[in-house]
């Protein structure tokens, strides 16, 4: 594997055959793939992935799709920011190697998916209970992109924390041979978590949205301090988010490994918040230590 950024041309493919050409003469090469999935309008959180990807494989390949599956029927998919230009500067700029922009016919060929991965009762709260199919069309269009690619390793973002325990479940359930990195949430000067929904913010509710970090920062210093009942940690998270502008969705301290609430918080107690800033909805987590 290679850490240093090469002068390798960024390759730019839109189907599965030319995916899988490229994917071939790599195997060929003797050389390891990490991929990088993302829905594109990239931003240093995405970089952030790259990177740690570049020290983990040969070759970084990164897939670009805003994928329909995991849209409800009144969420953002038709606007959700996309730039394709602009994603494909930053890549070339961190070294990725090979970067897979399909439309959703090549995603989806044969129309309506029939078959679906379901994520069962680790899909059922928080996020899943909020956006219900959200991680069936999620765990879906993985599976899809792990069939295409055969990474080494695949990279995502501690930011959707529900979402990589329940790909790192799928893995493991499915026997699929590989290996899932989570890599550390990216955040702005002033503490907010990296997002692509982020350029929806008004000024106003950008400041507003510093609730939900704020919030996890004192149930963070809580636990720093000794306190270890869930329900005070709760409590903390609760009373960051009711504050006028926001509308809050959830505030959890669970198991990282079941995503079960805990009565008790303990060193890897996660701590997951959600909340609606005007039109966008953010999320964001903390893990104590």
């Amino acid at each position: 594997m290679s850490m240093a950024v090469d002068a390798r041309p960024l390759q730019l493919v839109h189907g599965r055959a030319d995916l899988r050409a490229a994917i071939a003469a790599a195997r060929d090469a003797g050389e390891t793939v990490a991929l990088v999935p993302t829905m594109g309008f990239l931003h240093a959180g995405h970089m952030s992935l790259v990177d740690r990807a570049r020290e983990l494989a040969d070759r970084v390949m990164m897939s670009i799709f805003v994928n329909p599956l995991q849209f409800g029927p009144s969420e953002d998919l038709d606007r959700y920011p996309r730039d394709l230009d602009g994603d494909l500067e930053l890549a070339r700029e961190h070294g990725v190697d090979l970067v897979f922009a399909p439309s959703a016919a090549e995603m989806y060929p044969h129309g309506a998916q029939q078959v679906m991965v379901e994520p069962g009762p680790l899909g059922s709260r928080m996020e899943g209970a909020i956006r219900p199919g959200h991680f069936s069309g999620m765990l879906t269009v993985v599976a899809k992109l792990f069939g295409l690619f055969m990474p080494d390793v695949a990279v995502f973002g501690q930011k959707d924390f529900q979402q990589a325990t329940l790909i790192r479940r799928m893995v493991g359930d499915l026997n699929i041979p590989v290996r899932v990195e989570v890599a550390p949430i990216v955040r702005e000067a002033d503490g907010l978590a990296m997002s692509s929904r982020n350029v929806y913010l008004s000024v106003e509710e950008r400041e507003r949205a510093l609730a939900l970090h704020r919030g996890l920062q004192r149930a963070d210093a809580l636990f720093a301090g000794g306190e270890r009942d869930a329900a005070v940690l709760r409590q903390a998270l609760w009373a960051a988010l009711r504050v006028p502008g926001i509308e809050p969705e959830y505030a959890e301290a669970v198991n990282p490994d079941t995503l079960e609430p805990v009565t008790a918080a303990a060193p890897g107690t996660v701590l997951l918040v959600a909340a609606r800033v005007g039109g966008t909805r953010l999320i964001d987590n903390a893990v104590l230590f």
